[in-house]
């Protein structure tokens, strides 16, 4: 019940953090770009396929791959596993 609960939570912030990257693109003062990872990286810790399409996109971008994985491991020391 516990995982459950955190889960939905995790997926709840990462949509957030969607919305706020997407609207960060139009408006100057938010980091879009820096708001859209956070939430990819969220929603990648429950879905298996958007992490395999983040892998595959850093394996094309190798200085991206770095950056990802030190967030992703950032990420997971805060929340704990799901």
């Amino acid at each position: 019940m516990r995982n459950k609960i955190k889960k939905t939570a995790v997926l709840t912030i990462g949509v957030m953090f969607l919305i706020l990257g997407l609207i960060g693109l139009v408006l100057p003062v938010l980091q879009g770009v820096l708001f859209l990872l956070i939430g990819l990286i969220l929603i990648s810790l429950c879905f298996p396929k958007v992490r395999s399409f983040i892998k595959h996109y850093t394996e094309r971008q190798p200085h991206l791959s770095p950056i990802i994985d030190k967030l992703e491991r950032w990420i997971i020391k805060i929340i704990g596993e799901i």
